[in-house]
């Protein structure tokens, strides 16, 4: 019987306040529901992330007190974001409140509406980016960014949003080739996404709200595999 891993990752989830979250799902979505679509992504994304073995601690960077008290429950720590200069400059400063605590372990960015996230996968792309001094995985689409790593003392430099795939493998990290990790790339920024998620079974947070979304929208619920 293998021994207990011992966790040593420390992740920072990024979460724009949630009245202006998920904008791109506007033609896809009613208004009055992306809001909440947007805190069930973050809720099963950090759900899955604590429930990964390598993962030690997860905090949050928003200023959404909702999605605070939320996110807090299940067992993040919240962070302010401070420098409220958008996406990055959050990571950035998540990566450094962890740093300033003397943590000692190795730091990953990772996205927050990633609602079909597994733990095992998850486990994978970190147990191959402990490899590297950065490292990435790029998402469905094969443009964006979906998780960033930092090995311990190595800065993270995230630059997240749009064609982030060219900007992180010109800033020198190294793009993480990996199959069977679907769950870790589907971020949801489109109806398409979302229906893509559903397929891939979303957690019990998204699940729960599926019964209101437009019809055409239909999924599984998974549970936590490490």
């Amino acid at each position: 019987m293998n021994p207990p891993r011992t966790p040593s990752w420390s992740l920072v989830v990024p979460l724009k306040p949630l009245a202006r979250a998920k904008s791109r799902l506007a033609t896809a979505v009613p208004g009055p529901l992306r809001p909440s679509l947007a805190l069930a992504f973050a809720q099963d994304t950090v759900a899955a992330a604590l429930a990964c073995a390598a993962v030690r601690d997860v905090v949050v960077v928003t200023d959404d007190a909702t999605a605070g008290v939320a996110l807090a429950e299940l067992g993040a720590r919240i962070v302010p974001d401070a420098p409220a200069a958008g996406l990055n400059a959050a990571l950035a400063y998540g990566a450094q409140s962890l740093r300033a605590a003397g943590a000692r372990t190795a730091v990953a960015a990772l996205n927050a509406d990633l609602p079909a996230l597994r733990p095992a996968e998850l486990q994978r792309v970190l147990d191959r980016a402990t490899e590297f001094p950065r490292a990435f995985l790029t998402d469905a689409a094969g443009i964006g960014t979906t998780f960033l790593s930092a090995a311990p003392d190595v800065e993270l430099r995230p630059s997240f949003g749009g064609p982030s795939r060219l900007r992180h493998i010109l800033s020198g990290a190294e793009e993480l080739q990996l199959e069977l990790v679907d769950s870790v790339r589907q971020d949801v920024d489109t109806g398409d996404d979302l229906r893509t998620a559903f397929v891939l079974g979303t957690g019990a947070h998204t699940a729960a709200l599926r019964a209101a979304l437009p019809a055409g929208f239909a999924g599984s619920v998974h549970q936590p595999q490490l």
